[in-house]
């Protein structure tokens, strides 16, 4: 497992004690905040990424930020529709994943089969997970909800989001994924809706609202899951985008967005040289219908298709838009086809969209350093849960051993005990103006031992406080 040392030195009365920059009396208050997402990734996802990249920890991007901790993910209850009611309230105790008791359960896996217990620790892991809206939306409004729910409370109320305080306090908001404008993650930075499934709904609000100035992804009407163009594309081919008639105002410049579509226009909005045809908003819909790259026929890595930018592209094109704005942005950015690759246990294509997610958060850190400073800029590094529950190869023998790497360019030798999220606790990373907040909300647990990490990493906080750290450094007081 990856070893992350936060800057914690002590416990007083229960909250952490932190040193040096980490007291100020004053926070630094943070022009701009980028929270990016790698949808579905378990502790040994990130170490799957490096192992392959560099043969070894320690040498990506967010292993250099000052904040190294952890998070749970876990929902508010597990219903699919508001209950009105404490009925079914998932509890959360961590200590119960590392429970090495033995289990002769078998878990009843979706496409890829049924798996053994092994360890109570893995049935506990495996159960009353949450879904990538509930997860979304704890992470952009600071509330835990039923699965299935943009924003959308278990009293049958709309949240407001971060992206929504983002706009109303001057600033510019950007979304952008790997996977269609309108999944759950995207979603949740944007919309409000009862279920996550209603995308012509939660895309027809994304566009028509105008709330982001820049919203990137996949979910193009006239493109297959292989980039391939399709003549006559069925009704439900338009629901991603909001509906046949949404994708025809975009196609007409009739709404508040400069529509963009091919490779080219995304490397020239990378670049600083796309030509906004009067517009000051993007809209960016690849070509392919699903994702940039997953998606595509045959399950190994390599042979990308051509027609399609990477997550890293996207991203420095997103920045170059929204910072134009004086008054600073919110930027979220999801390797979304990460949890996709884990749910069909796929090993080469959850390495190739972890390491595309990596390359992004490189990118984003080169603008910070290039264009901005730490000092206004807060980055924030994490995933919405855990998926897959990749262990070692002797994990059934062994609870929780960690994967082993091959060397650079080889796979780790892996094992997967589901094909379904998990309520793991998953890694965060931060770096910049108002980091710190993690550590002064974070908690301390033992079981965190069990990551063979040394003690000043066994602090965890939860998905919620993402949200709450991101309106902290904006300085926007919320309702807790």
């Amino acid at each position: 497992m990856r070893i992350f040392t936060p800057m914690v030195v002590g416990l007083a009365l229960g909250a952490l004690t932190v040193t040096g920059a980490m007291a100020q009396e004053t926070p630094k208050r943070a022009k701009n905040v980028i929270v990016m997402i790698s949808d579905g990734a378990s502790p040994n996802t990130w170490d799957a990424a490096s192992f392959y990249r560099f043969g070894g920890r320690g040498k990506e991007a967010y292993d250099k930020f000052d904040v190294k901790l952890y998070a749970s993910t876990h929902p508010l209850n597990t219903s699919g529709t508001p209950t009105l009611s404490n009925e079914g309230a998932v509890t959360f105790d961590p200590e119960r994943i590392w429970d090495d008791a033995k289990s002769d359960s078998v878990y009843k896996g979706g496409t890829v089969g049924d798996f053994k217990g092994f360890f109570t620790g893995y049935d506990y892991a495996r159960t009353n997970v949450t879904d990538s809206a509930a997860a979304a939306t704890a992470l952009a409004s600071g509330h835990k909800t039923y699965n299935s729910a943009i924003n959308w409370s278990n009293n049958d109320q709309k949240l407001k989001h971060i992206g929504e305080y983002t706009v109303e306090s001057g600033r510019a908001l950007g979304v952008i994924s790997s996977v269609q404008i309108s999944h759950a993650t995207p979603a949740g930075f944007l919309a409000h809706n009862i279920n996550r499934n209603n995308y012509a709904e939660i895309g027809r609000e994304i566009v028509t609202s105008g709330l982001a100035t820049v919203v990137m992804g996949a979910g193009h009407p006239y493109f297959d899951s292989d980039g391939k163009p399709v003549a006559e594309p069925a009704e439900a081919a338009f629901r991603y985008v909001g509906g046949k008639d949404v994708w025809g105002d975009l196609k007409a410049g009739k709404t508040p967005y400069k529509l963009i579509e091919t490779k080219a226009d995304f490397e020239a909005l990378a670049d600083g040289k796309l030509d906004f045809k009067g517009k000051s908003k993007i809209l960016g819909t690849v070509q392919n219908n699903a994702t940039l790259q997953y998606s595509r026929s045959g399950l190994t890595a390599g042979d990308k298709l051509e027609n399609q930018p990477d997550l890293a592209t996207m991203t420095r094109g997103a920045l170059n838009v929204l910072s134009k704005d004086e008054d600073g942005f919110f930027l979220m950015v999801e390797g979304g086809a990460v949890d996709w690759a884990a749910h069909a246990n796929n090993l080469p294509r959850l390495v190739e969209e972890q390491v595309d997610f990596n390359l992004a958060v490189e990118a984003a850190v080169k603008w910070v350093e290039a264009n901005s400073s730490w000092d206004e800029t807060l980055i924030i590094v994490t995933t919405d849960h855990g998926n897959g529950l990749l262990l070692g190869p002797d994990s059934g023998d062994k609870a929780h051993s960690p994967i082993i790497s091959q060397g650079r360019g080889s796979l780790p030798l892996v094992r997967w005990h589901t094909d379904n999220h998990t309520r793991e606790l998953v890694p965060l990373f931060a770096k910049g103006a108002g980091s710190d907040y993690f550590l002064k909300v974070a908690k301390k647990h033992d079981g965190l031992a069990r990551y063979d990490v040394p003690e000043t990493s066994w602090y965890y906080v939860d998905n919620t406080d993402v949200f709450r750290a991101a309106a902290n450094a904006f300085g926007i007081e919320v309702a807790k």
